[in-house]
């Protein structure tokens, strides 16, 4: 027990857990690739019992069980395991919240790869590698991220429906740029019969989107523009534009361009809905948002987090006539409410 003359005395702890954060990674990921927290739920809570849920050895079981223990994502008692809320409400299959399937998106070699090389980004600003340009197609990344990432997507959709009064179910036209998964739009129009939702994406991604309407039956009221939102006819007269985590792969100037082709495309007194991270003025607050920065820096060529001052101006510039900030409650993300003149 630290006495209070050494409570404060540095040590090299913190510096040798950095160093070795990968090894939470991997086990969190060897975790949901082998289902351990869908066979603890479903009462398998000894090493043995584990094994034999999963087909795996008791062995790996305990070592791994132990590990996730102390980092918190079980807990254990008398050799038992039980699950911590977060990972029953998370991490479980059986939970509707489950956001397991993050692994095949956050766990991409590419992630890796790109922060393997993150001292060469340092020296040069930007990412090192090919796929640093999110103008170009990129379907292996962007088709794994579609099929990955709708669970974690629900609440801020959901936000985001409440704050452009979908439930009030007047007729809209909403265009979701970059839609992924489409579960933004689709969102939309799950709580508004009468909205028309456009998706927009590179091809191979929007076949992820469409299965998605079809899925939630939408199938008649959603249509596909395919191609490079900064290139392709958007068409007009929206009266929302949902642009969620586009933005921050590019600099300012470009984030303006494609801010202009959407205030064109929006009618008089439309709004464009941006969903992004967005860090406080001094960058290093709240920890996620900010912490994005460095995200932006090992996989782009020139993006960034960029905070509401730096979005409210380039919002201005692009013809928007005011902005106002949203935070994503239990959420990382803020939700930028952009307005065009009337």
């Amino acid at each position: 027990m630290a006495t209070p003359a050494t409570a404060n005395r540095p040590t090299p702890e913190r510096i040798f857990n950095a160093l070795n954060a990968h090894q939470q990674t991997a086990a969190l990921r060897s975790a949901i690739e082998l289902d351990i927290f869908s066979a603890i739920g479903a009462g398998a809570n000894t090493p043995e019992a584990i094994a034999a849920k999963i087909g795996a050895s008791e062995r790996g079981v305990r070592i791994l069980c132990d590990f996730l223990t102390i980092h918190e994502f079980l807990t254990k008692d008398q050799g038992k395991y039980a699950l911590t809320q977060e990972s029953a409400l998370f991490l479980d299959r059986k939970s509707p919240a489950c956001l397991a399937s993050m692994a095949g998106f956050l766990g991409l070699e590419d992630h890796h790869k790109f922060f393997a090389a993150l001292t060469a980004a340092v020296r040069k600003g930007g990412a090192i590698g090919s796929h640093g340009d999110n103008t170009k197609s990129n379907d292996e990344f962007w088709v794994a991220f579609a099929k990955s990432m709708a669970p974690l997507a629900r609440p801020s959709a959901e936000f985001m429906a409440v704050l452009l009064h979908a439930e009030n179910g007047q007729p809209i036209k909403v265009l979701d740029i970059a839609a992924g998964h489409g579960m933004y739009g689709i969102t939309v129009g799950q709580k508004n019969p009468k909205a028309e939702i456009v998706g927009l994406d590179w091809p191979a991604v929007l076949q992820v989107a469409q299965d998605n309407a079809r899925k939630f039956g939408l199938a008649d009221r959603y249509r596909a523009i395919v191609g490079s939102a900064f290139e392709v006819d958007m068409g007009s007269g929206y009266d929302y534009v949902l642009l969620t985590n586009i933005l921050h792969h590019f600099d300012l100037p470009t984030c303006e361009k494609l801010m202009r082709r959407v205030n064109s495309a929006l009618k008089p007194g439309g709004k464009a809905l941006t969903l992004e991270f967005v860090p406080n003025e001094d960058r290093v607050t709240p920890p996620t948002a900010a912490a994005f920065s460095l995200v932006m820096l090992a996989n782009t060529d020139a993006g960034d987090a960029y905070t509401f001052a730096e979005y409210e101006k380039m919002f201005r510039n692009a013809g928007f006539a005011k902005s106002s900030l949203h935070p994503v409650p239990d959420m990382p993300q803020s939700v930028i409410v952009s307005e065009k003149s009337s």
